[in-house]
Order: structure tokens, then sequence, then C-alpha cells
């Protein structure tokens, strides 16, 4: 285990780090829309690469996915781009986020158990 502390809400075993190219047609909205992100529960941080115009970002993806940070970034008029990578990037975090999300209710069971032992009489 690491020694890396993290933000409340956020478990070292359920996070993820994603890298969203920002569609650079509201990229002045950009540092509003990160200080709401970055109130977030389950968020662990967040930052903005102005040169390659791409938002990194690492979360607790059993408490927070990526369709509630694209909420708060289409409230702000920002969008994510548009080419095939990063639409494909951005389906494969979404598929990902929902396997954690419905890994973490699930419970494990098997039919290898041994079965209980009979009292002798």
């Amino acid at each position: 285990m690491s020694k890396k502390e993290h933000r409340l809400g956020v478990s070292e075993v359920n996070l993820v780090v994603r890298h969203l190219k920002i569609d650079s047609g509201g990229v002045g909205n950009i540092q509003e829309a990160i200080g709401e992100i970055d109130t977030l529960y389950g968020l662990d941080g967040v930052s903005f690469d102005e040169k390659s115009q791409v938002l990194n970002l690492a979360y607790d993806a059993s408490r927070l996915c990526l369709d509630g940070i694209e909420d708060v970034l289409a409230k702000h008029h920002i969008g994510v781009g548009h080419d095939w990578w990063t639409q494909f990037k951005e389906d494969y975090y979404k598929f990902v986020d929902g396997n954690v999300k419905d890994n973490v209710s699930h419970e494990a069971w098997s039919c290898h158990q041994s079965p209980i032992p009979k009292k002798r009489r």
C-alpha cells in the first residue's frame, strides 16, 4: 500500500486517472469549471495543461463518474474534444467507471465452498 494520503472519500483501490482533451472553444471558462470540479466528493485531483489542452483527473470511480464531471464542464460551456481518439478513451473510461461502481456493490460467492461437516451421532 502506498504512503500517499488521498482526499476524503477516495479509496486507493478504486482510484482512477483520466486524461481528456478539451474542445478549444470553451477554454476561457476552464478555471471556473476546475474550481467547481475540485469540490466534488470523491475527487483526488484535477489539473489542466493549457499547452496540450488536456484535463487531468484522479478520482474514486465508486463515488464519482466521468458523466458527473462532464455535467460540470457542460454547465460552463466546455466540451470534450471530438476527435476519434478522445471519443474512444471517453467511452472506455465510462465503461471502466461503470464496472468499478458495479463491483463495489457485488457480493462474491462461490459454488466451490467446502460443505458443512455433518455432526456425528
